[in-house]
């Protein structure tokens, strides 16, 4: 079944208007007809909205509400990806796979070693950019919410951020071992807020790392093998994931 993301004003009792972009994707992309059902989201809730379509004009499709999925499918603690800026397009990748595995919002990191420099004009195409990956990797997944990719932080900013967050996670190559980082899994809690800092290519600056540490920020280990900026991300959600899915 689709799904497409609708503004909460566009829910009204039994009736739900899409409108914009995904209206020429459902009549002329996926060549949808009147009777179909497809599902919908407004982005915040969590909920899923079943629908069947009655009705299709030129600049809107008018679908009847049937059924309201209320437990969703969105992990039950916020996880928060600060990400050191990548080069190339890895960030797209990075952001992709994230909404994927249940992400909840996406901050791009400055740090030390980072390669990527964007001015405020470059820092906005790039998120605007950033943002309609997570939109279409939400519809994608089904998700129930669109993750927000927010404006690129330094990395002092990012730890300031995060300060209020219960569980705060660097993966670092000098950390404990791997039973430390199987404890500190193993104990989060539904509803905490989760902050995973990833370092760009080259890692973390030891200097970062005495910083984060200094905000609560606890250095963990991902094995052995050293890995690539955009798996290291992926390796933590997994296990997050693996660790609250119901």
């Amino acid at each position: 079944m689709h799904q497409f993301f609708v503004e909460a004003s566009q829910i009204h009792d039994k009736t739900v208007i899409i409108e914009g972009g995904d209206v020429n994707h459902i009549k002329n992309v996926l060549r949808m007809k009147i009777g179909e059902e497809l599902s919908v989201s407004n982005g915040v809730d969590g909920r899923e909205y079943r629908c069947g379509i009655v009705g299709m004009e030129e600049n809107r499709i008018i679908c009847e509400l049937r059924f309201v999925k209320e437990d969703g499918v969105e992990l039950s603690s916020k996880v928060y990806l600060f990400q050191g800026l990548p080069k190339a397009d890895k960030m797209e990748l990075i952001i992709q796979k994230a909404v994927e595995l249940g992400v909840y919002e996406i901050v791009p990191v400055e740090t030390g070693r980072s390669v990527v420099r964007l001015d405020a004009k470059k820092a906005a195409q790039k998120t605007a950019r950033w943002q309609a990956i997570a939109e279409a990797a939400a519809k994608q997944s089904r998700r129930g919410i669109i993750p927000k990719v927010s404006a690129p932080l330094t990395f002092a900013q990012a730890l300031a951020k995060a300060a209020p967050m219960q569980v705060k996670l660097i993966p670092y190559e000098l950390a404990e071992g791997m039973e430390r980082t199987k404890q500190l899994l193993a104990g989060l809690k539904e509803g905490e807020n989760i902050a995973v800092f990833i370092g760009p290519e080259g890692g973390f600056e030891e200097k970062e790392i005495e910083q984060a540490k200094e905000y609560g920020v606890q250095p963990v280990t991902l094995g052995k093998r050293i890995l690539r900026t955009e798996t290291a991300g992926f390796t933590v959600m997994a296990w997050i994931m693996y660790q609250l899915e119901k």
